[in-house]
């Protein structure tokens, strides 16, 4: 009996179904394959899980008991454990099932005091890449977490010790709070956003705005602006925002020539000399001169602080490209800040204070930054504010040097 003739429809559906066969078997076999490739994974055995741990341990310890602590993690034993009892009771920071609190927090300080890749951190440790980074960003809101006990902005009610002790600054600057400025962190950023970020240093970094007091704790941090963006632009959204900065009523805080000269914002002159270094070889000559030569004295505070966070945590210095996005860094920089007023405190370090002075002092002059497009010129009540200061300071001068 002859054999059916199918239709050209019933061969194109058989030849169809015998492609969907093969592509099912070509699938089952590879899916058989993967899985015997994991069963072949070799997992750590328990000797070599014990061999990290005692690697781990071995690294705290000498960390805490070998007298290198200030070296490795830019701080004292007393005051690594301090902060550690401090995130775990207020900053959330939680010991894990493999993890203690100490080693979340020492991983986290060897990254930013040292400035060290994921990769590093992970082989010296002995944990894995994803572990670390889990730990790194455990560890960053924590610090964040707290930053209401370390970052507080003064209300004005007393005068300032570093201003009330010295016959220089009292009571020219008696109403003086403190000191704004900012700073660039270099950043990584795709590179549809590279010339947003790409400021004067030539590569992509964010602009800092910050505040901070005469013994050099920070009071406020605004971080995220692109490196493009004005310091003048920057200070008005600071003025606005929400978590805004806050200069009490009859206040005011120095700063340099790139912002303007308000009620708030005391400047120096400008087309005056002002740097200190300017005033080494021939004193004032006149009360502008001696205006800004004081301003000088004062408002380098902020560039103090910055110089000595910048060299307790590489982190935000490096002129390498960061290996973390914009917004992490931005995160970065004021979990140092946090930590930088927070050692101010427990474990305050003279001497880095002191080169961080010595470089100030000797380090090449910056020009004064006239990018603020408007100057308040008109703001008459500010201006006469600085004359009046400038006056007394000099009549006050010159009476002691004909003494």
């Amino acid at each position: 009996m002859d054999a059916p003739v199918l239709n050209p429809a019933h061969a194109l559906r058989a030849r169809q179904l015998q492609v969907v066969n093969l592509i099912c078997l070509l699938l089952t076999f590879i899916t058989q394959r993967n899985m015997a490739n994991k069963k072949q994974v070799r997992l750590p055995t328990r000797k070599v899980i014990l061999e990290r741990q005692v690697v781990r341990e071995e690294l705290l310890h000498n960390l805490l008991e070998g007298g290198q602590c200030r070296d490795l993690i830019r701080m004292s034993e007393n005051a690594f454990r301090r902060l550690c009892e401090i995130l775990q009771t207020v900053g959330g920071l939680r010991r894990t099932q493999r993890m203690s609190v100490e080693e979340h927090v020492a991983r986290f300080l060897h990254i930013v005091s040292n400035d060290l890749r994921t990769r590093f951190t992970s082989w010296m440790y002995r944990r894995s890449r994803s572990t670390t980074s889990r730990c790194f960003h455990r560890v960053l809101r924590s610090i964040i977490a707290i930053e209401g006990l370390y970052v507080q902005q003064p209300t004005g009610d007393v005068v300032p010790r570093e201003i009330q002790e010295s016959t220089r600054f009292y009571a020219f600057f008696k109403d003086c709070i403190g000191a704004i400025d900012g700073t660039h962190v270099r950043v990584h950023v795709p590179n549809r956003d590279a010339p947003r970020y790409r400021g004067r240093k030539g590569y992509p970094t964010i602009n800092v705005l910050a505040a901070c007091t005469f013994d050099l704790k920070f009071t406020y941090v605004l971080t995220g602006w692109e490196g493009t963006a004005s310091d003048s632009r920057i200070i008005k959204n600071a003025f606005t925002r929400n978590d805004k900065l806050l200069i009490p009523s009859g206040k005011y805080c120095l700063v340099d020539g790139g912002l303007p000269h308000t009620n708030k914002l005391m400047a120096p002159y400008r087309g005056v000399r002002y740097h200190l270094k300017e005033y080494s070889m021939r004193g004032p000559q006149n009360s502008k001169e001696l205006f800004n030569l004081r301003h000088a004295s004062l408002r380098n505070t902020i560039e103090r602080a910055f110089g000595v966070l910048k060299r307790r945590f590489p982190i935000i210095r490096s002129t390498t490209e960061p290996f973390y996005s914009s917004e992490t860094q931005s995160a970065i920089f004021l979990a140092c800040c946090i930590l930088h007023n927070f050692l101010l405190d427990e474990d305050r370090d003279i001497n880095l204070e002191d080169e961080v002075m010595q470089e100030i002092l000797n380090g090449p002059q910056e020009q004064d930054r006239c990018n603020s497009t408007e100057t308040y010129e008109g703001n008459r009540m500010a201006e006469q504010l600085r004359n009046s200061i400038a006056n007394e300071m000099w009549a006050n001068y010159l009476t002691h040097s004909n003494n």
